[in-house]
């Protein structure tokens, strides 16, 4: 398991029972100061006060539950307009929206592709680009991002 994946079912029960939705967690190891980055939402939206009351709480149980060795920077926002994605039934959730995804390696010679983003269909993205649509595996996807219309 992911030291993120880790996180997500320590810290789920916390943000949930505050009443926000626990969009994702990014950690990013550093051997001097990791990194952890939560990022929430709620049908009304977050605040900063959303933000910072999250963040004594979730601080709190880090303290407690101590998963990271060493020192780390606890961050807490909402996931913003270049939301990213996280579980795989947002890419149910959104489909019809601009997506970039980045894959691990390559697929079809690529690493990045950017299109609309149509759904799940089994353990795949689909992702229609340039009126193509491209399967791309869950397990390839390393990072997965709204894509903001202006």
């Amino acid at each position: 398991m992911s030291r993120s994946s880790e996180l997500t079912e320590l810290l789920e029960p916390v943000v949930s029972g505050m009443g926000y939705e626990l969009v994702g967690i990014e950690y990013q190891a550093n051997p001097k100061n990791a990194l952890v980055r939560i990022y929430l939402d709620s049908p009304n939206g977050v605040t900063l006060d959303d933000c910072e009351k999250v963040s004594r709480q979730v601080s709190g149980v880090l303290d407690v539950e101590d998963p990271i060795s060493g020192q780390y920077t606890l961050e807490v926002s909402s996931p913003g307009l270049d939301r990213p994605i996280f579980k795989a039934s947002d890419y149910d959730r959104f489909a019809g929206e601009k997506v970039k995804i980045r894959v691990h390696g390559s697929l079809e010679g690529r690493r990045r592709f950017a299109g609309v983003l149509r759904g799940l269909n089994g353990d795949c993205v689909v992702v229609e680009e340039n009126g193509v649509e491209i399967s791309l595996p869950l397990s390839q996807i390393d990072k997965a991002n709204l894509e903001l219309e202006v």
